[in-house]
């Protein structure tokens, strides 16, 4: 059912990653979340999510903007949250699987008329704070916190009332700031070791990768050749149906790989006869040598050390997970009836 918002602040906040995509935070969403279910009918997740996209009168594009994750829209995941929150203060409740409604106590609330519902609002509600307060144990258990008067209760400190975004979304950014600190420390390992640490690097790292099938025949391969501008020739499968040539330069900070020595590289790939070849630096490329690669017939790929490093991590070379974190969420469609 349609539903206006009058005098509603419908405070958008801009995604913390492109800074350009206004997405409503779970917060905003709360009070739209409460209206929407005020005719006190049954609604699914879904449902809301149609009638609130609505209410903020998001674009196509916004509502298909991914979590960094890329598992979720980020509305989706707003709306989500914000209904969890909802329940856990008694606004709502689920009155069957896969669906919610109003309660009295969120009647009552929008009878108030309230300016806006966020988590200071929900925390007057005796069950928010219980659910907020709870500890996990060293069993991996999860327990209420035994009230002390020597010790008072702890204000409720939330990271994410303060920056408008779900735990998920911190999770995810301390995530990408832990995975860029890993990329420097390994750019700065790297240029520490010797060249002929490099050239095993990208050896490891290309039969990680799919190429030249054994580690013993890469290094087989690799370095072989000593035709200008070429460091080493590497089979591109296992059966080696064809070739691709590397180069790799391993610089320095505030160096940078120009059009000349890329060109150089393709020269000499155009004299071998062969039209596939990998550069990569532990810097950076010009401006220059990236337009000049995409314009010439031969496939050439270049590889700076940003990209070394995600690849490294992403094919688990010089690196070794120290800790996995599973998340899990409800399957909707599990508990939705027919």
């Amino acid at each position: 059912m349609p539903f206006v918002l009058e005098g509603e602040n419908q405070e958008c906040s801009i995604d913390y990653r492109t800074k350009t995509i206004a997405i409503p935070d779970f917060q905003s969403i709360m009070l739209p979340m409460l209206r929407f279910a005020a005719d006190r009918q049954e609604h699914s997740l879904r449902e809301a999510i149609e009638g609130l996209t609505v209410v903020f009168w998001l674009t196509q594009t916004e509502q298909k903007l991914l979590l960094l994750s890329r598992l979720q829209p980020i509305f989706d995941n707003h709306v989500s949250w914000a209904r969890s929150y909802m329940k856990q203060a008694g606004l709502l409740e689920s009155p069957r699987r896969g669906y919610f409604r109003i309660t009295q106590r969120g009647l009552d609330v929008l009878a108030k008329n309230p300016s806006k519902i966020d988590l200071s609002f929900l925390s007057q509600y005796s069950e928010f704070v219980k659910f907020r307060s709870l500890r996990k144990h060293s069993n991996g258990a999860l327990e209420e916190p035994e009230p002390s008067k020597e010790t008072p209760a702890e204000p409720l400190e939330i990271v994410e009332q303060k920056a408008g975004r779900t735990p998920e979304e911190i999770v995810e950014e301390a995530y990408i700031e832990t995975q860029a600190t890993l990329r420097a420390e390994l750019l700065e390992r790297i240029l520490q070791n010797s060249p002929r640490a490099f050239e095993s690097l990208i050896i490891d790292l290309l039969v990680a990768m799919g190429y030249g099938g054994s580690r013993r025949n890469a290094a087989r391969q690799l370095g072989r050749s000593g035709d200008g501008g070429v460091d080493g020739v590497i089979n591109e499968d296992a059966l080696g149906l064809d070739r691709v040539y590397v180069q790799a330069k391993r610089y320095g900070k505030g160096s940078s790989v120009g059009r000349p020595e890329v060109q150089a590289f393709v020269g000499s790939l155009v004299g071998l006869g062969a039209n596939k070849g990998i550069f990569v630096t532990t810097s950076t490329f010009s401006s220059q040598a990236v337009d000049f690669v995409s314009r010439i017939p031969q496939r050439v790929i270049l590889i700076d050390g940003k990209r070394l490093t995600e690849l490294m991590i992403e094919h688990s070379v010089g690196v070794r997970s120290s800790r996995v974190i599973e998340f899990k969420r409800v399957d909707e469609d599990f508990f939705t009836e027919e």
